[in-house]
């Protein structure tokens, strides 16, 4: 006789969520905007004319965001991990060879990806908390044929920027390979141009630049790549929820794929609409200056950022702990006491602070910044509180 199984004991979300909401200012996910938050409140049926419309103007809006004429915007109901292994399930036929620039381990990951679809990955490392090299990545290029070239313009991991990327992209095309960019925490928050830099796949999420919610994810194909890659593919792909060429139907087709994520989409919608409402440039500009500011008040008060400023991410921030200080420590007393969430890091000795969307407000570094001093204090550390948050107001004042 089969026992049954008891109802447990559930306690309501009142009781686990905190009294007072958390200011996420970690790697992401990050703050969303009120509007943003009702949108995603409402439910719609995925096909139709409304949906229809609402589509269109994703793509329209995307289209701006990625830089980009193509055709093929395209979003996924998933994480931007699941962008990425799209664009790689899709651009990566088994067998073709992919050079695969790490520098962290997002990138580490698009590497994986390209194993699991039986592409042949070649990875080159960069240096230690370095973007990659030009002659690093042309010498590669000239030593083997390859099909596609992988990075990410962002290494969230450990805070590094491949500020070469357009030079990458421009080598990758005169060697004939198709160039796949996760720019999962970078869209939005700096220059990417896809079409003017010859990129062939952009991937990002909604939970960092664009300041929507986490598990709706944006990606674009060139014409060029879908042409050569997907148009004229005889095998089927290895992912079916991934395969470019059902997803058209929903996305460009006005036809069935999956029940899409109406309201993720809506989310989605609106936050691209803010996007297009600040115009790039001025998004560019609150971004960096922001992150500068951030930066300066860090160091300022005698911490010490990771990666020299020539590889530095300004998307997210990472911060040394000192000797004797324990990382965990200093987290857990900026979430128990001043409410603020920041991230740690993938086995490395640093703390992270994202500048991404709604968190590049002044209010929000104020805040950080201070909880950080003050919790870095409580754990240990030795610093001075007043003069970084004097350098940080002097620095966001210019």
């Amino acid at each position: 006789m089969t026992s049954a199984i008891s109802v447990p004991h559930i306690v309501p979300l009142s009781d686990i969520l905190p009294d007072e909401p958390l200011l996420m200012m970690g790697a992401g996910p990050v703050p969303i905007p009120q509007s943003v938050a009702m949108a995603n409140s409402i439910v719609i049926n995925h096909l139709g004319e409304t949906m229809n419309r609402v589509i269109a103007q994703v793509k329209d809006m995307g289209r701006y965001v990625f830089q980009t004429n193509s055709r093929y915007v395209l979003g996924v109901g998933g994480p931007g991990s699941a962008a990425m292994e799209m664009a790689i399930a899709n651009l990566v036929h088994p067998g073709d060879k992919v050079l695969c620039i790490c520098n962290g381990y997002f990138s580490r990951r698009m590497a994986e990806m390209v194993n699991r679809v039986r592409g042949e990955a070649t990875i080159l490392e960069a240096g230690v908390n370095q973007g990659a090299s030009l002659e690093a990545v042309e010498q590669a290029l000239r030593s083997k044929r390859y099909d596609a070239v992988t990075l990410v313009q962002g290494e969230t991991s450990n805070t590094v920027c491949n500020g070469n990327l357009a030079g990458i992209a421009q080598l990758a095309r005169e060697h004939g390979a198709l160039v796949i960019v996760d720019a999962v925490c970078t869209l939005s928050t700096m220059p990417l141009e896809m079409d003017n830099w010859q990129i062939d796949a952009v991937i990002t999420g909604g939970q960092k630049g664009l300041s929507s919610i986490p598990g709706v994810s944006l990606l674009a194909f060139s014409e060029r790549a879908w042409a050569k890659k997907i148009a004229t593919r005889s095998d089927l792909p290895f992912h079916w929820v991934l395969d470019a060429n059902l997803a058209d139907k929903f996305w460009n087709q006005k036809s069935y794929h999956y029940t899409a994520p109406v309201s993720g989409i809506l989310a989605l919608h609106e936050a691209l609409r803010l996007v297009c409402g600040e115009t790039l440039p001025k998004r560019f500009e609150r971004h960096l200056n922001c992150s500068e500011a951030l930066q300066a008040g860090i160091e300022g008060m005698g911490l010490q950022l990771l990666v020299a400023k020539e590889h530095r991410l300004n998307s997210v921030v990472g911060i040394v702990v000192p000797d004797g200080v324990v990382a965990a420590d200093v987290l857990a007393d900026l979430s128990r006491v001043h409410r603020v969430e920041i991230s740690g890091a993938f086995g490395l000795n640093i703390v992270r602070i994202g500048q991404m969307g709604e968190q590049s407000r002044a209010h929000n570094l104020f805040r950080t910044l201070h909880a950080l001093g003050s919790s870095m204090q409580a754990s240990g550390a030795k610093l001075d509180l007043p003069a970084g948050m004097a350098e940080l107001e002097r620095s966001l004042s210019h």
